[in-house]
């Protein structure tokens, strides 16, 4: 079984590999025979990421989300889940070659990482409902957060286009201002309450499950300041009715705040699943 999943994994990332090179393409030329290839490679990827999941949790006999390992894999093919429909009900090339980027960052850090991270589930602790929860409902919440970056990246591309009035072919793949402003802001609406719960219920499951659990743990530290963050972006957006190029880059600092969480302070977490 295993062996055979490595198979997949294998033909998955070079599958993966060649569909984001075909967007790329598309990206610089316009390439409508590119682009249809790409979603069809993307629609095989996302097939094949399914199967691998269903098979892992068939293993295992519980949803795979509970190490590094798994976790990437898990973030990655929600954002293959989210480009491809996006890809069928929105006009959204370029968003889908952004977010597949960051999908096979993901998807080669997870085939790549070293292998103690496969092992390195939450020690020895039982594995309950709630952690599981918790960790799905925060991978998620990075999924609409990795989209609304893109939506962000993008605004700010045709916003500078505009400004320096270059007009061409480019500039009209890309959706108008505010629709990219507006999607932006509509992710990270979903985002922070679903992230707000997931911290909520992982503080919870710390309680009960963690010996000398403290609050200043690098990693709740950073959940509360990827929060924040996003509470500012909420707040100058809502109460403050700011639209446009700040807000945008407001936005692309948080989501920096949310890797150096994911990445940096998760390593220095004593009991986050970075631990082994």
């Amino acid at each position: 079984m295993e062996m055979s999943l490595s198979r997949i994994n294998e033909v998955t990332i070079i599958l993966y590999a060649v569909c984001v090179l075909l967007y790329f393409i598309d990206f610089l030329n316009n390439n409508r025979k590119a682009k249809q290839a790409a979603f069809w490679l993307l629609s095989i990827v996302w097939l094949l990421q399914t199967i691998f999941l269903f098979a892992r949790m068939f293993e295992t006999g519980r949803f795979p989300v509970l190490n590094v390992f798994e976790g990437l894999y898990f973030y990655t093919w929600v954002l293959v889940t989210l480009s491809v429909v996006l890809n069928r009900f929105l006009k959204a090339e370029f968003i889908i070659f952004f977010t597949n980027v960051i999908g096979f960052i993901m998807m080669a850090l997870h085939t790549f990482a070293p292998t103690q991270y496969e092992s390195a589930a939450v020690s020895s602790q039982l594995v309950s409902e709630l952690l599981l929860i918790h960790i799905t409902m925060a991978i998620l919440s990075y999924g609409a957060f990795s989209l609304s970056f893109v939506f962000s990246i993008l605004y700010t591309i045709q916003y500078n286009l505009l400004k320096k009035k270059k007009w061409g072919k480019r500039l009209l793949r890309i959706e108008d201002l505010s629709k990219l402003d507006h999607m932006s802001y509509v992710l990270n609406v979903i985002g922070v309450p679903m992230l707000l719960l997931s911290l909520i219920l992982g503080i919870i499951w710390a309680y009960i499950k963690v010996q000398n659990f403290h609050w200043y743990d690098a990693k709740v530290l950073g959940s509360f300041m990827v929060i924040f963050t996003y509470g500012v972006y909420l707040y100058m957006r809502i109460v403050k009715e700011l639209q446009g190029k700040s807000v945008a880059l407001l936005n692309l600092a948080s989501f920096l705040v949310l890797l150096i969480n994911f990445f940096l302070f998760g390593s220095l977490s004593r009991f986050h699943f970075w631990d082994s």
